[in-house]
């Protein structure tokens, strides 16, 4: 059975992590322009570096959720026939032990040289401008996907909808292209589709878990290896 899952801020909020849509959350008072365009890191290096390096430290304070382990069980399970697509630029799904995944907006914990597009994982603070090992030149980014970019693997994430059996979508709200999509793909494929959500979206799901990730994941993973 080939397995699609697609997670969102819903699934890493239970961890603690605040979503950039909370009126609270990761914004911390900037706005998305100021913090999440290229322009903005053309404007002000500075202040986007900052931002980034102290959304990676509060990786450090957060841990996975049971959520996050149930996907991890899953995997086991069906190993490469399952493959998980995050919206999230946390590690909270590697850190549970997931293998199968795309970071589809990027990571926290990897950076890119816009000189040379040498893209690798580091853990340290960009705000003091380091130099990339390949081309020692000082052109560090975050590795994230910013308003106006294109998100990664793609083409990948297509393959895989084109002969998908059973698509989920755990704690995204899936009004935001192209993540808003991978249903209609899915259904075109004749998949079964599961929500599994704070509350149903309405985005025309066959099956939906509504509930808290931590609750409805796992009940979604004992359902799928017949143990309801």
């Amino acid at each position: 059975m080939k397995i699609v899952v697609l997670t969102g801020a819903g699934i890493s909020a239970e961890s603690g992590l605040a979503t950039f849509r909370d009126a609270d959350g990761l914004w911390e008072g900037h706005r998305p322009e100021d913090v999440a365009t290229p322009e903005a890191f053309g404007y002000d290096r500075a202040l986007v570096q900052r931002f980034y390096d102290e959304r990676r430290a509060a990786l450090e304070r957060v841990h996975p959720n049971a959520a996050h382990h149930a996907l991890v069980e899953l995997e086991k399970e069906f190993g490469d026939d399952l493959l998980l697509v995050t919206q999230n630029v946390d590690d909270l799904h590697e850190r549970a032990g997931s293998r199968r995944l795309l970071h589809m907006h990027g990571s926290l914990r990897h950076v890119r040289c816009e000189e040379c597009e040498h893209r690798f994982e580091y853990d340290g603070p960009l705000e003091l401008e380091p130099e990339c090992p390949e081309c020692e030149t000082a052109a560090l980014r975050p590795d994230i996907v910013w308003f106006g970019e294109m998100p990664h693997a793609m083409d990948e994430i297509h393959d895989a909808l084109t002969e998908v059996e059973v698509f989920a979508a755990i704690g995204t709200s899936g009004v935001v292209y192209p993540a808003a999509g991978f249903v209609d793909y899915a259904h075109a494929s004749g998949a079964h589709t599961f929500e599994l959500n704070l509350a149903p979206s309405g985005g025309g799901f066959h099956t939906t878990f509504a509930g808290p990730a931590t609750d409805v994941v796992p009940r979604w993973v004992d359902h799928l290896l017949g143990r309801d």
